[in-house]
């Protein structure tokens, strides 16, 4: 079924980028919606993929899982970002693993539908080749974070990061609503939990941060910043 456009956080995505509100509403009256609840996957990593999804609101993390079964959690995904447009490029198995961090409300679109759409608007294969870009910059910034910085200066960015996207100010300073178990988070950084956990103790001590469960408070953002270089 088709949603509503008034205000809609999907609008946000690349895909819509340059269109007129008639093209875009011509868009979403031809995406499923779907209800997902914390835990569900929506794919596998080495299933086929042959849609594209935009988050309309919640969270999804896409992971990859190695031979000795540890996970790496490669994203994040909020409101108004998509995934699975690598299918648009490349159809084949998916290269990770979706899976719901908070309850979510997600839009999907079937490859040939998608495929139909762009050639009634080339222009919008542009900037989901942008998006893509933009993925592929962030995934060489996370190896050579890997390579070149401590466990403590990739916490401080992965905070920041997620500050960016799911951040609300308040009067200490940002809070971080990231639903991610402490297992999640040490997942994203890429370090042991204890590593991370130890991590996040220091910076509390410090009071850059406070932590609030499967949230963080960023208190002092310059020194995390300066952390995180």
């Amino acid at each position: 079924m088709g949603c509503p456009l008034q205000d809609d956080v999907v609008l946000t995505a690349p895909m819509f980028a340059g269109l007129d509100r008639e093209s875009s509403s011509a868009l979403v009256e031809r995406m499923k919606t779907h209800d997902f609840v914390r835990g569900q996957v929506l794919f596998h990593e080495g299933e086929p993929g042959d849609r594209l999804y935009v988050v309309r609101s919640g969270k999804i993390k896409l992971g990859r899982r190695s031979n000795d079964g540890r996970e790496n959690l490669l994203a994040v995904l909020g409101p108004g970002e998509m995934f699975g447009e690598l299918s648009l490029f490349d159809p084949g198995p998916r290269t990770a693993t979706a899976t719901v961090v908070a309850d979510a409300v997600i839009l999907e679109l079937g490859h040939a539908e998608l495929i139909a759409w762009l050639e009634a608007n080339p222009g919008v294969a542009q900037h989901l080749l942008q998006a893509l870009a933009r993925r592929l910059r962030r995934t060489n910034e996370a190896l050579a974070d890997l390579v070149f910085s401590d466990v403590p200066g990739r916490v401080a960015k992965a905070l920041l990061d997620l500050s960016t996207r799911f951040g609300e100010k308040t009067d200490e300073g940002v809070r971080v609503a990231h639903d991610l178990t402490q297992e999640e988070l040490a997942q994203l950084v890429g370090a042991s939990r204890e590593t991370v956990n130890k991590a996040l103790a220091d910076f509390a001590a410090r009071r850059w941060v406070r932590r609030e469960g499967r949230a963080v408070v960023l208190l002092d953002l310059d020194r995390l910043e300066r952390r995180a270089r």
